[in-house]
């Protein structure tokens, strides 16, 4: 089922197509999600949410962008919401960046045996330690595969900002792995 014929269906009351449209978009809320709260257990609940919402508001969806991007525009406002509610995180267009507590001893499993899938969790994990903007703005890109555009309409950041926080990003993602495997430093981000 193609977005427009979900989205016609969802506003006329179809239940599966609620069921189809959480199965078609889950990974897309739980990436946006799970990055911004770095909490499982929020994570689950907020994604719940997020599909309430969605629901709740068919009626609003225009078609004027993707349905993805609308659906992960919900998500990333819910998960702005939460992290103001909850005090955990502050927002702030100033932008430190925050020294990454990522320990030797907590990366030498992961050192032992380097391959491709451990690569990708020690990402992952530097990942999870950036500031929210910087998660955001990788998962969005990187994970989720959305243009400078779409972030910027479900973050409502201008596209400098978007390309600016990607770029800081990535360079906080190559100085920690630097870092922590110093003989990746020929191989990273090979152009």
């Amino acid at each position: 089922m193609d977005d427009v014929a979900l989205v016609n269906a969802l506003k006329a009351g179809n239940t599966n197509a609620f069921r189809f449209l959480v199965d078609k978009y889950r990974n897309l809320v739980w990436h946006i999600v799970l990055r911004m709260t770095n909490r499982q257990e929020d994570a689950e609940d907020l994604c719940q949410e997020v599909f309430i919402r969605v629901f709740k508001q068919i009626d609003k969806f225009r078609g004027d962008s993707k349905l993805s991007t609308w659906i992960g525009s919900i998500a990333y406002n819910a998960c702005v919401d939460h992290v103001r509610k909850s005090k955990r995180e502050v927002l702030s267009s100033a932008d430190p960046i925050v020294a990454i507590n990522l320990a030797q001893s907590d990366v030498s499993p992961l050192l032992n045996k380097i391959d491709r899938n451990t690569m990708k969790k020690l990402v992952h994990r530097i990942i999870e330690q950036m500031p929210l903007q910087y998660r955001t703005v990788i998962t969005l890109f990187h994970l989720e595969e959305f243009s400078y555009r779409e972030i910027e309409e479900i973050t409502g950041m201008p596209e400098g900002t978007v390309k600016s926080y990607l770029s800081r990003g990535r360079e906080i993602i190559r100085q920690k792995m630097t870092e922590l495997v110093p003989d990746i430093q020929p191989v990273l981000f090979e152009a």
